[in-house]
């Protein structure tokens, strides 16, 4: 059973937005940081944003920062990501992923696609 269920991502044309969702089970629900980050072809995966589940602090990536906001609803075990201002080096797979300690539960990962 997977503990991580991403969903939302899909093609949208630069400077639109999308909003992804992380539905969280398991040891994931309890993790002490939830986040997000995301691979493009030929790159490595990378860091975009997390949040701290009992404060909701939220940490970004410089290049993300003002363009994307993460957040929680813990009634609903889930994280979001709403992405706006979304640019073509925005295109890749988006992970979620839960930290306690490292980053070791990881979702299966969603499509983001910016087209210019």
């Amino acid at each position: 059973q997977r503990q991580l269920v991403e969903s939302g991502g899909g093609l949208v044309q630069a400077g639109g937005s999308l909003r992804l969702s992380c539905a969280a089970s398991g040891r994931a629900f309890s993790s002490d940081r939830m986040g997000w980050f995301r691979q493009a072809p030929g790159k490595e995966r990378e860091f975009v944003a997390a949040i701290r589940r009992s404060t909701g602090l939220t940490y970004y990536a410089d290049s993300v920062k003002d363009r994307f906001t993460i957040s929680r609803d813990i009634t609903k075990n889930t994280v979001y990501l709403q992405m706006n201002s979304l640019k073509p080096e925005d295109t890749a797979v988006y992970y979620c992923a839960a930290e306690s300690g490292r980053w070791d539960i990881w979702g299966q990962g969603t499509q983001v696609t910016v087209s210019s």
